[in-house]
């Protein structure tokens, strides 16, 4: 089996006790952004899994559109990455 050569980890373990790898990340070519999608990328910024340029070059994300997710999730968790939540969590 062949291991492509990477920067940093290629798991790290969260404070839950689980593990997070490279392969729970979502694919690059995502077009769907579902809550659960959106979190895993924040964990695996947050959690040192992948650097963010890394993660914004991969999604295609802009930094905006992700320290949006960030904030969300560290504010009031993944709940609030939900399409039909955003005008509940929405700061006014």
């Amino acid at each position: 089996m062949y291991l492509r050569k990477i920067e940093g980890p290629r798991t790290v373990t969260l404070p839950d006790g689980s593990v997070m790898s490279r392969a729970d990340l979502p694919p690059p070519n995502t077009r769907r952004w579902v809550a659960s999608r959106k979190a895993l990328v924040v964990k695996g910024v947050i959690f040192g899994l992948l650097p963010v340029k890394e993660a914004l070059e991969t999604y295609s994300l802009s930094e905006d559109e992700f320290n949006e997710w960030r904030n969300a999730v560290e504010t009031h968790g993944e709940a609030a990455l939900k399409a039909t939540a955003v005008q509940k969590y929405r700061k006014l």
